[in-house]
């Protein structure tokens, strides 16, 4: 899986930073999204894809890669 955010549509709602604080967190001075890992472990991926749903400004996608 790899992550790609948005921040210009980021409207700082946090949902990202509290279903996958490994993978996301946001910035000190405005709470826009800060990506912290491009590509998470298999064992963040259920995290990830809630991010993704529970994002308001829909700032978040996803690009699932194929297992061998």
């Amino acid at each position: 899986m790899k992550v790609f955010i948005d921040q210009d549509r980021c409207v700082g709602a946090g949902q990202c930073v509290l279903s996958a604080p490994e993978v996301f967190d946001q910035r000190e001075e405005d709470g826009i999204v800060v990506l912290l890992a491009e590509t998470p472990s298999e064992g963040l991926a259920d995290d990830v894809r809630q991010a993704a749903t529970l994002c308001p400004a829909q700032a978040i996608w996803l690009e699932e890669q194929a297992t061998e």
